[in-house]
């Protein structure tokens, strides 16, 4: 129990936390963004859904960004807090835009990551990061 008498063994628990967090939410949304990018790749982006009026092409590949690049980003703890507000921004996105109108059940999802990626954009990576 020591730990609870002493911050640095809980700092280095809360950053061990962070690490862990971060591989899994950033392999968690690799399975999002990773079927978008293989379908931009067989030329298929007509259809799909353009929240921001910038067209359908733009919006997949605004999602990809978020959702390859920035997920790849957070696993490494690089640019982190960039690469979470880009998936804050694609979370609340997919939330209150484009599954406004469905239930509840459809917009969890969506909820949870962007629960998670406001809390690693207000702590950070940890110190098991390259930002460190």
């Amino acid at each position: 129990m020591s730990f609870l008498t002493s911050s640095k063994p809980y700092n280095s628990l809360v950053s061990a936390w962070l690490l862990i967090l971060r591989i899994a939410i950033g392999g968690f949304m690799l399975t999002h963004g990773y079927p978008k990018l293989m379908r931009l790749l067989d030329g298929k982006a007509e259809g799909f859904p353009d929240p921001l009026g910038v067209g359908s092409f733009i919006s997949m590949l605004l999602a990809i960004g978020a959702e390859v690049i920035g997920s790849v980003l957070i696993m490494l703890g690089f640019m982190t807090r960039f690469a979470a507000f880009s998936l804050i921004f694609t979370m609340t996105v997919a939330a209150f835009v484009v599954h406004a109108g469905d239930p509840f059940s459809r917009m969890e999802m969506s909820l949870l990551y962007l629960l998670v990626y406001i809390t690693l954009f207000v702590f950070g990576p940890g110190k098991y990061a390259i930002d460190r």
